[in-house]
């Protein structure tokens, strides 16, 4: 029998989820009013009302709700706050529920022995996620100090890469053989009451390969003497260690698993994934694939400094900047080409590349979420191309007829004063728009599944480096038919 152990999480999921998405919901209002009171006792002249205005605030507030309100404060007050908390395991749920530069000031106000005292406390998956924010060589001085068990668990979660099955699990658990009583299990379990579990106990066989699991409500409705697997369920699904994190999370999303089972190649059970680290997982992609829509590395919960956030965001701008001085060199070879009787087209550039750059946001949002969601597979993959495809095109004829009958109705750049009827600007203009809404169509469809097959996240394709080049191919696209149905038409 093997007794693996863990720690449950204090965030609740519900309201973590629900909560980030309304601005005036209670948690939100919440962490206004503490950060007030903070703000107004570290504006007090001496240090000792400082202290005891901190204190009375740490002991009267929930040490999650002041995680969070820490982030808001200077760098050098969060030492303070995080000093100033009750005890031990308040202090682990402020580290463990706070952000990461955060944590870098505490971590340098702090000695290793502290570190020591609040990690040893902490699950193995918890630890590791807390020590990424130190240096390698104070990483290695701490678990110096841990104990020998505790360091080599450590140690086996951090080996593995970022964003796995590996990094996202807990080695603590608990897992019994097939010959075990129900009784014997919940003995144990009941010997070790600082000990989480799962809903789920893992069963093994003789040689440690997982067999199956036992809900725990069956501990409690099945009489002690029955042996576990004569109630145990069989595992429909697990990963290894190399799984990736969005293969988890779409796992245990679509079958709701509340607790998904790591094995190593030989089906022996190494950790366990509970829904509460899937949410985190969650949360993890949600920020990455919004930085990446933004065109930006940039960490937005990170109070960094201006060079570093300047530095995060400049690749992206100077993408942007070269790909704007193309354009203006593609208008002035047009202007160049076709000289002075087509000089009005130029009026309508920035309508066309809005258009034309909306319609292929609006169709490689759509395909991106699809993917987000698994709502696309190879199977259905070109019928989800085919429509966004059509409803690009037939977009671009509707309001490229449209644009045309009110270019043409309303006369914008008085065209008439130039003996060149409106109706040849309409068409002109009109069928412009929709050879670039269908460039700006194609490129919106198939980005997001050009990226995917070269490995990078698919939400690059709603970023500023995709719509500078929307832009150039649509603008491109427009002064195409405009020379050519100009040189007919005029």
């Amino acid at each position: 029998m093997q007794v693996f152990t863990d720690e449950p999480t204090t965030v609740d999921d519900e309201v973590a989820v629900t909560s980030s998405s309304l601005l005036d919901s209670k948690t939100s209002k919440l962490d206004d009013i503490l950060n007030e009171k903070l703000e107004q006792a570290f504006h007090k002249q001496t240090s000792t009302i400082v202290l005891h205005d901190v204190a009375k605030i740490a002991a009267e507030h929930s040490p999650i709700d002041l995680a969070y309100a820490a982030s808001r404060l200077p760098p050098v007050d969060r030492p303070i706050l995080y000093e100033n908390l009750n005890d031990i395991s308040s202090k682990i749920d402020f580290i463990t529920n706070t952000d990461s530069s955060t944590r870098v000031a505490i971590f340098r106000h702090i000695s290793d022995i502290e570190v020591k005292k609040v990690i040893e406390l902490m699950p193995p998956d918890e630890a590791v996620k807390v020590l990424e924010d130190i240096s390698e060589r104070r990483f290695r001085r701490v678990l110096d100090l841990l104990d020998p068990v505790k360091a080599t668990k450590i140690k086996e979660i951090n080996k593995h890469q970022r964003n796995t099955a590996g990094r996202l699990m807990t080695n603590e658990f608990f897992s019994f053989q097939m010959d075990a009583t129900i009784g014997e299990v919940a003995s144990k379990i009941r010997d070790n009451p600082g000990i989480g579990f799962t809903t789920k106990i893992f069963v093994v066989n003789a040689l440690g390969e997982l067999q199956g699991y036992v809900p725990a409500r069956n501990l409690i409705i099945n009489p002690p003497h029955l042996y576990v697997r004569h109630v145990m369920k069989a595992i429909s699904h697990k990963v290894t260690v190399n799984t990736s994190r969005e293969e988890v999370v779409d796992l245990v999303e679509r079958y709701k698993i509340a607790a998904l089972a790591v094995v190593d190649d030989n089906d022996k059970p190494v950790g366990v994934i509970t829904y509460e680290d899937v949410i985190e997982a969650i949360e993890d992609i949600a920020d990455e694939t919004i930085a990446n829509m933004a065109g930006t590395t940039e960490k937005i919960s990170e109070q960094e400094s201006l060079v570093k956030r300047f530095f995060s965001r400049a690749p992206w701008i100077l993408v942007t900047l070269c790909a704007g001085l193309i354009n203006v060199g593609v208008m002035s070879a047009f202007q160049i080409c076709a000289g002075s009787a087509l000089t009005f087209v130029l009026f309508f550039v920035p309508l066309i590349t809005g258009m034309s750059g909306n319609i292929g946001i609006q169709c490689s949002t759509v395909l991106v979420r699809s993917m987000a969601l698994g709502l696309i597979s190879k199977g259905n993959k070109g019928e989800a191309i085919l429509k966004e495809l059509m409803i690009g095109v037939s977009t671009g004829l509707v309001f490229g007829v449209i644009c045309g009958i009110l270019v043409f109705a309303l006369d914008f750049v008085g065209v008439s004063a130039l003996a060149i009827s409106p109706a040849l600007v309409g068409v002109i203009v009109g069928v412009g728009l929709m050879g670039a809404c269908v460039a700006g169509t194609i490129l919106g469809v198939f980005s997001p599944l050009f990226f995917t097959r070269v490995g990078i996240d698919p939400a690059v394709a709603s970023g500023p480096i995709v719509t500078a080049f929307n832009d150039f191919l649509s603008m491109s696209i427009y002064f195409l038919i405009a020379i050519g149905l100009g040189s007919v038409l005029i």
